[in-house]
């Protein structure tokens, strides 16, 4: 795969992602949602830790939540650097197409999520209240780096008492699918199934150490 095209795939996805993020958040309170199906919804939530919402401060209680959320955007910023070496070492290389398309999509989905992790603190005011706005005369709702992840796609595909024969979860209320995500989420999570289910093919000839499936 060219550069270009590489280029140009990183571009469609973050403003895929960004255009989505900017309109729900000007759009939307806050947990509001629209049902589009009765299996997909556009519910807006703002994740401000890491995947499921969970937080580095969960794990280590002597940090802050805000000394947790800086980390936590730092290594977002380290993580994605290495992934653009990582790609541009690909390229150079020539690797495999499948390489290439799956590193990239990874890279835009990181980069995605890291500009709202980065910047969003200082571009829009709060959605608690109110709608949010762009670039508001009184400032936005947190500092440089410490703006909160804008997640709006939820597939509630089923819910209900699980059956009672069922060992050890019989009677109990379930829910498929919880998490909410977004374009950058999706980007990431189709890059790494591709590496994963396509490994062979997009490892091939190359010399970097390879688990086969």
């Amino acid at each position: 795969m060219s550069q270009r095209k590489t280029v140009l795939i990183i571009l469609i996805i973050l403003l895929v992602d960004q255009i989505s993020k900017i309109y729900i958040k000007t759009h939307f309170l806050i947990n509001e949602d629209i049902s589009v199906f009765s299996w997909f919804k556009i519910a807006f939530v703002e994740n401000d830790g890491m995947a499921w919402g969970t937080k580095l401060s969960d794990f280590i209680p002597s940090i802050s939540d805000r000394n947790a959320k800086l980390i936590l955007t730092l290594f977002r910023i380290f993580a994605v650097t290495g992934i653009a070496f990582w790609l541009r070492d690909v390229l150079k290389k020539r690797k495999s197409k499948t390489l290439i398309f799956a590193i990239a999509i990874i890279f835009a989905g990181a980069l995605g999520n890291i500009i709202d992790s980065v910047f969003y603190g200082i571009l829009f005011s709060d959605s608690a209240m109110e709608v949010a706005t762009f670039l508001p005369e009184t400032g936005g709702y947190e500092n440089l780096f410490h703006g909160k992840v804008v997640d709006m796609l939820h597939f509630p595909i089923w819910s209900g008492i699980l059956p009672e024969k069922l060992p050890f979860f019989g009677g109990t209320y379930f829910s498929f699918f919880d998490p909410v995500f977004n374009i950058a989420d999706m980007a990431i999570s189709t890059g790494i199934g591709i590496l994963i289910v396509f490994n062979k093919r997009a490892f091939k000839d190359s010399n970097e150490l390879v688990v086969n499936s």
